[in-house]
């Protein structure tokens, strides 16, 4: 199964996220929820990083992504990567209807 954790200030902002495991759907190369999954959260990565220019702490490894979200920014940058990892957290849910056994996502508020 694979579980996406997205993490939350407590102000509410999305402040980073780890996705981890691998659906077992089908086989390596045929699994579409990993598949679907990988290009949710990789459109997303883009997006704050070629689109936003934001300096994300990103680590990628086989069935494994965590993303941090740095400190210290703009109200204009900080509604921008809300918009963005809102976006992807709606498309991670999505995936999560149709394939609810195969990945769980969850939010966690951080103090």
């Amino acid at each position: 199964m694979i579980r996406a954790v997205i993490d939350r200030d407590p102000s509410g902002n999305i402040v980073g996220f780890d996705v981890s495991g691998h659906s077992g759907y089908s086989e390596a190369g045929k699994d579409i929820v990993c598949a679907a999954v990988s290009a949710v959260v990789q459109t997303a990565v883009i997006g704050l990083t070629e689109v936003l220019g934001i300096k994300v702490k990103y680590r990628q490894k086989t069935g494994e992504a965590q993303c941090a979200i740095p400190s210290g920014l703009s109200g204009d940058q900080r509604e921008k990567i809300n918009i963005v990892l809102e976006t992807m957290l709606y498309g991670l849910k999505s995936i999560q209807e149709g394939y609810g056994e195969y990945i769980r996502v969850e939010e966690r508020r951080m103090n």
